[in-house]
């Protein structure tokens, strides 16, 4: 049996209402969320026509939770009624033929989505907005995920597994120490990581997109998004050396430091637990390592002559 070459595409969508909140006010009502997403969707069906053998799961990122848009973890069961004449049910079990000529599946992501980001971004409590997103727990769900399908492909079945991020928030430092775990298991499940940044530039994007051989991008302008999805994430990474992509930025590799959580150029590692500090601690604060410290030249000399006399 020849192998089934498939690809897996998981998109992880920002749904952060403030950013999205703050440029919509800013860009002259230009910047929508829900144009976007239309952008989006175009460019997730677009990977479902590349090969019939593509699937395709849909994250949203919001402020407090990582939510599976598509498909979702639970499925409600449909509701079959009967009339006691007739030993037939009235409702059809199935995918419901599309009314506008579409092809149904496209039709079950393009509604199934919209309505759960919109039940989302309503149901969403003021007082748990947050100006970032918990990217990092959506990178963890996405490789969850990947781990799951590539349990249930059959033997001699090969599948190419990518992480694509559409992100427009900054940063959280807080996040470092979970993001660039998810960004190892990533690299070594063979997992590419793509970053398209719709805000300004994420540090933590360019050093996941580096370290798993993905292709970053900030986008110039919102208002083409669809083109830049299309031309530059939609090719799998085996192929993209055939394009003309854009050309790699300069990475910055500053990591954060674990009692402040800030971006540092210089600061103090742990010399067992390889935790990086910024100000200079004599424990550590991870694996509660006691440093000893020997004093000046001069001194140890006096003391070792006190001794021998």
């Amino acid at each position: 049996m020849a192998d089934i070459q498939c690809s897996l595409l998981v998109i992880i969508i920002d749904t952060n209402p403030v950013w999205w909140g703050q440029h919509f006010l800013q860009d002259n009502n230009q910047c929508d969320l829900f144009g976007c997403l239309d952008s989006i969707l175009v460019f997730a069906n677009s990977h479902l026509m590349m090969k019939h053998g593509n699937q395709l799961a849909i994250i949203a990122s919001h402020t407090n939770q990582s939510y599976f848009l598509y498909p979702q973890g639970k499925t409600e069961e449909p509701v079959v009624t009967s009339d006691t004449n007739s030993e037939t049910p009235t409702d059809e079990i199935g995918p419901r033929p599309s009314s506008d000529g579409r092809y149904e599946l496209f039709t079950q992501v393009d509604e199934q989505i919209t309505t759960q980001v919109k039940s989302l971004i309503l149901g969403a409590e003021e007082g748990q907005l947050y100006s970032d997103c918990v990217v990092a727990g959506s990178l963890a769900m996405a490789l969850c995920f990947i781990h799951r399908m590539e349990k249930q492909m059959h033997l001699g079945d090969k599948m190419s597994s990518r992480i694509l991020v559409i992100k427009g928030s900054e940063d959280n430092p807080a996040q470092y120490m979970n993001f660039m775990n998810t960004v190892f298991s990533a690299q070594k499940q063979n997992v590419v990581m793509d970053g398209c940044i719709l805000g300004k530039d994420s540090s933590l994007m360019q050093q996941a997109c580096d370290i798993t051989g993905g292709t970053y991008l900030k986008l110039p302008s919102i208002n083409g998004l669809l083109q830049y999805l299309l031309c530059v994430f939609l090719p799998d990474p085996d192929v993209r050396h055939k394009f003309i992509l854009p050309a790699r930025v300069q990475v910055d590799y500053r990591a954060a430091c674990f009692c402040h959580r800030n971006l540092i150029d210089i600061g103090y590692v742990c010399s067992v637990c390889l935790s990086i500090f910024c100000s200079f601690s004599p424990i550590c604060s991870t694996c509660q390592t006691t440093f000893k410290f020997l004093g000046p030249p001069k001194i140890l000399k006096k003391k070792m002559k006190k001794a021998v006399m």
